[in-house]
C-alpha cells in the first residue's frame, strides 16, 4: 500500500501475472506433451523403438543436466542405483512401450492409454505401501479399466490396437511404479535434478542397444526433426515446465495436465496426421477420463 492508502499499480502487476501464468503454463505443457504422441507417430517407424527412445532420453537429459549440475551435491552416490532402477522403470522400458504401441495404432489409443498413470499410482500405492484406496478410487479404477477393455476392442485400419493398448497401458503401469518409487526414495531432493539423473541412466542402458539395433536404411529429415522434438521439447523442456509447476501450485494442481493432454494428442493427429476420432476412442477416452478426474477429486489416500 502506498502512503495515501491506495495500492500502488506497480504492486498488483505480480499477481495478476502470476494468476495467468499458471494456466497458460498448463495449456502449454499439455500441448507439449499430447505432441509427444504426434512426434512419436512420426518417427518410431523410421528409427525403431529402441534407437528413437535412446535419442530421446540423450536430448533429454541433456536440456535437463544445469538442474543435475546444480544439485550435484544432493545426490549422493548411495543414491544412484536406486536412480537407474527409476530410469527403467519410469522411462527407458515405458518409452519404448509406448514407441513401439505408436507403429501400431493411431496417437489418440497412446495418450488415451497414458492417462491411466495417474490411476496406477493409486493402486500400486495400495497394493505395496498400503495406502487405502478408498470406495471413489476404487470406482474410478474400475471406470478406468473398463476403458481400457472399451479400448482395445477397437481397430484401426481394420487391423486390431489390442497390442498398442496392451503396451500403453503397461506402460502407464510402470509410471505408477515409478511415481511411488520417486515420492519415497527422492523426497526433499531438487525434482528437476532428479528427472535429469534417472533420464541419463535411462540414456547409458539404452545407447548400446540403439546403436545394435540402428537401422540401416537412411532416415529422412521429417522423423529427425520429430525425434528432436519429441527429446529437447516433449522430455527435457517438458519435464522442466511440470517440476517447476509442482514447486509454484503442487503435484495435486499440476497433475491437471493429465486431462487436456489426450485431448490435445487426439487434436494434434487429427490436424497434422489424418487420424480421425473414433466412436470407440470417443467411449474409451471418456470412460479412463472420466476415472482420473474422479479418483483426482477424492481425498488423499491414507496408510493403513
Amino acid at each position: 500500500m502506498s502512503a495515501s492508502g491506495l495500492t500502488h499499480p506497480q504492486a498488483v502487476t505480480p499477481t495478476f501475472n502470476r494468476a495467468w501464468l499458471t494456466p497458460l503454463e498448463l495449456g502449454g505443457l499439455a500441448a507439449i506433451w499430447g505432441a509427444s504422441f504426434l512426434f512419436l507417430r512420426i518417427a518410431a517407424p523410421a528409427f525403431g523403438p529402441i534407437p528413437l527412445v535412446a535419442l530421446r532420453l540423450v536430448l533429454g537429459a541433456t536440456v535437463l543436466m544445469p538442474f543435475l549440475w546444480r544439485a550435484r551435491s544432493a545426490l549422493r552416490p548411495a543414491l544412484w542405483p536406486r536412480l537407474a532402477l527409476v530410469g527403467v522403470i519410469n522411462a527407458a522400458v515405458p518409452f519404448s512401450l509406448f514407441a513401439w504401441a505408436a507403429r501400431q495404432a493411431p496417437a489418440g489409443v497412446g495418450a488415451i492409454t497414458n492417462s491411466m498413470a495417474v490411476l496406477f499410482t493409486a493402486l500400486v500405492a495400495f497394493l505395496f505401501y498400503g495406502e487405502r484406496i478408498g470406495p471413489r478410487r476404487a470406482v474410478a479404477l474400475f471406470a478406468g479399466f473398463a476403458g481400457v477393455v472399451v479400448l482395445a476392442s477397437g481397430k484401426a485400419g481394420g487391423a486390431s490396437v489390442a497390442g498398442a493398448v496392451a503396451a500403453g497401458t503397461t506402460g502407464a503401469f510402470l509410471y505408477g511404479i515409478g511415481s511411488n518409487l520417486v515420492r519415497r526414495h527422492f523426497a526433499g531432493l531438487p525434482a528437476a535434478a532428479v528427472a535429469a539423473a534417472t533420464l541419463a541412466c535411462g540414456a547409458v542402458l539404452m545407447v548400446p542397444f540403439a546403436v545394435a539395433t540402428w537401422p540401416t536404411e537412411p532416415i529422412g529429415t521429417r522423423p529427425w526433426l520429430a525425434a528432436a522434438a519429441l527429446g529437447v521439447l516433449c522430455t527435457g523442456l517438458g519435464y522442466a515446465v511440470f517440476y517447476r509447476l509442482i514447486q509454484r501450485i503442487g503435484a495435486p494442481r499440476a497433475s491437471v495436465v493429465t486431462y487436456l493432454v489426450p485431448l490435445f494428442a487426439l487434436t494434434w493427429a487429427w490436424l497434422l496426421l489424418g487420424e480421425p476420432l473414433t466412436p470407440t476412442m470417443l467411449v474409451a477416452g471418456t470412460l479412463i477420463l472420466g476415472s482420473v478426474a474422479l479418483g483426482q477429486s477424492s481425498s488423499p489416500p491414507k496408510a493403513k
